[in-house]
């Protein structure tokens, strides 16, 4: 039934949020929240105008106030629906697309009163303008070939290389006063890019609304708004639209786990803690000074699954990484004893943050089977990605955190010392297989005086040139999906600062253009070769040569495609010693051709390799019936496949 809205002493009919509506909403299933809530520019009754629509159930007044009434609180009132669904809605005619608003909200608990941001707002003021922006999504989408085959593109089984970026510090126009580059002129160059390195996808750093530029987004108030600071909502969608037709697939960090405390937020929203807890010992973050959503309330996980849904259906997103998993799950995550709460079974596990994690994957996953949503997860969580019908949480990837620990402490290693680590090289293989891993070198690793990759490298120069290329061969050799973080393909050496540019002018450098036609070649063989990324997450697809010669610091092993069809050898060595006749054991006769050598001269190597390839030996060897004499590059890995046309001489 339609519902009588009056504003400026009108009454106007609208049925825009429907009893249907408000019942999904109540019962916790309403999960397009953005086509019904915030402000929506539209016809009614002839009149051209815009309706609005906000959620304060413990407000006792709410008003919206902008330029056109010059911000009179008293001017445009909103109408609280009958239906205890504690809406507030209402039209007002003569305005449109452009203009800039607030919710003032009175609250009915200690004379509370306050102007907020719209939750629901398409576009705001950039900070440290406040103002929500009536604005519309309309856009001509060209990217139908991308979505018609997408499915193929974030398959489980297909290659994934991921490039991950800050949008305001890839690259900035430094005559004009260190600007960065618009979303526009993103879409101008950046596409281009990614296509000639040869990456599969890009990851954004948070693109949603936030004010403070130096948290890169992750404290996010914009669940549905594009940060103004690179331009309009339909200038993202441009970029995402040029990154699809380039066959560029685009992943969105998303944060679900907390958000910033500004009072023109969530916080405190209606005078009370609608999104947040009220104990802060459940509602605050330590780490992070900000407020941690209310799960257990269901307009709360409406709104974020609404969220999520959002940028999949709006702006043909097809993944998000959903940050801080781990913060989520367990009620003492950063707190001394005392500081938290128990379940009611009176353990540590965030019920509520499960339930809602585990609904928000199915939703999503029922309504874009061909996207992925990816968990950064850093503990030993069980299932996390695994199915919710078997216990798990539902995610499609997660981030191998393990992974990334144990490997770069090893490789910040003299080389000397690494055979006493050994165990940090191999451990990851052990689990490698009980989840959907996706292998990060991420922005976290270059911050905070951590240092760039290449910085974190032992020896002179050009050993940590080529403990970084062995480092990028080991990973793409790796079972797990691939993530680097934007400057480590060409070996950045400064770690990552949000205010500046990447030294791009490194690239008239050889040993940084060596690096980055590594990083060229590992995609472009990754890309053509199944069985480095169809069986990425079943033993099937891996098989260990040799895992025990730490003396010599060699590894070796096998990656297969699916039902075996195509092999690939991986041994790295990550010593600064030659290695020369060093034997290994083979499945297969023949002549096995070296397709990718890190120490090759045009990587900046020293040029050690085996000539384009070596034939096999009948002499047995780690327990196979073939073997391989090969010579061992220095800080080096060789990729060998079989050459099916030559036989064994």
């Amino acid at each position: 039934m339609a519902q009588a809205v009056k504003h400026s002493n009108k009454v106007t009919t609208h049925p825009l949020i429907t009893d249907h509506d408000v019942y999904l909403f109540k019962e916790g299933n309403h999960f397009r929240l953005y086509e019904k809530l915030g402000a929506h520019p539209m016809v009614v009754e002839g009149k051209p105008g815009v309706y609005f629509a906000v959620w304060a159930p413990n407000a006792k007044k709410v008003s919206v106030i902008g330029n056109f009434n010059s911000w009179n609180r008293d001017a445009h009132p909103l109408i609280c629906r009958w239906d205890s669904s504690g809406i507030w809605e209402g039209f007002i005619d003569g305005i449109g697309k452009g203009e800039l608003y607030k919710f003032y909200i009175v609250s009915t608990r200690d004379f509370y009163q306050v102007e907020k941001q719209d939750p629901f707002a398409f576009f705001n003021e950039g900070p440290p303008r406040t103002a929500s922006i009536v604005w519309d999504l309309d856009y001509r989408w060209q990217d139908d070939e991308w979505m018609k085959h997408r499915h193929s593109k974030n398959s489980l089984n297909a290659p994934i290389s991921i490039y991950e970026m800050h949008l305001g510090s890839w690259k900035r126009v430094v005559q004009e006063g260190n600007r960065s580059f618009t979303y526009r002129e993103l879409a101008e160059h950046l596409p281009k890019y990614l296509k000639e390195m040869g990456f599969t996808h890009v990851e954004f750093l948070p693109v949603m609304e936030h004010p403070f530029y130096g948290s890169w987004g992750y404290q996010t108030l914009g669940y549905f708004s594009t940060t103004s600071r690179y331009g309009s909502p339909q200038d993202f969608m441009h970029l995402v639209d040029c990154l699809h037709q380039n066959g560029i697939g685009v992943i969105l960090d998303w944060v679900p786990s907390h958000f910033p405390c500004d009072e023109h937020g969530l916080s405190y929203f209606d005078g009370t803690h609608l999104f947040e807890h009220a104990d802060p010992k459940r509602g605050y973050h330590p780490d992070w000074n900000s407020y941690i959503f209310n799960y257990s309330r269901h307009e709360v996980r409406e709104f974020l699954i609404s969220s999520a849904m959002f940028w999949m259906d709006k702006f043909h997103v097809d993944a998000l990484r959903v940050d801080a998993v781990a913060s989520m799950l367990y009620l003492d995550y950063s707190r001394k004893p005392f500081e938290w709460i128990p379940n009611h079974y009176g353990g540590r596990e965030n019920l509520d943050a499960i339930y809602f994690l585990r609904r928000l994957n199915e939703v999503i996953y029922a309504d874009f089977p061909d996207v992925q949503m990816i968990a950064e997860e850093s503990t030993a969580w069980g299932g996390v990605s695994r199915p919710t019908n078997v216990g798990g949480l539902g995610f499609g990837l997660k981030w191998n955190m393990g992974w990334m620990h144990d490997t770069l402490a090893y490789m910040a290693k003299d080389p000397i010392y690494r055979k006493y680590h050994h165990n940090e090289l191999t451990f990851s293989f052990y689990y490698a297989f009980t989840e959907n891993f996706l292998l990060s070198l991420s922005h976290d690793e270059v911050v905070h005086g951590k240092g760039a990759l290449a910085a974190k490298m032992p020896g002179d120069d050009w050993q940590k040139f080529a403990n970084l290329r062995l480092l990028l061969g080991y990973m793409f050799a790796h079972p797990g999906k691939k993530l680097n973080f934007m400057g480590s393909e060409f070996a950045q050496w400064s770690e990552w600062n949000h205010e500046n540019s990447l030294d791009w002018h490194l690239l008239g450098f050889a040993p940084h253009q060596g690096i980055h036609q590594w990083m060229k070649d590992l995609n472009r063989l990754y890309r053509s070769e199944p069985a480095l990324y169809e069986r990425d997450f079943t033993p099937d697809g891996f098989e260990w040569i040799d895992l025990n010669d730490y003396s010599q610091g060699v590894v070796s092993f096998i990656r297969k495609s699916a039902h075996h069809q195509s092999q690939i050898v991986a041994v790295c060595n990550f010593t600064p010693m030659v290695w020369n006749d060093y034997s290994i054991g083979v499945p297969h006769s023949g002549f096995w051709r070296e397709i990718l050598n890190s120490d090759a001269k045009i990587y900046g190597g020293s040029g050690q390799g085996n000539l384009g390839g070596k034939e096999t030996s009948r002499q047995s060897f780690h327990g196979r019936p073939f073997s391989l004499s090969l010579t061992i590059p220095p800080l080096g890995i060789l990729f060998l496949k079989r050459d099916k046309g030559k036989k064994e001489k």
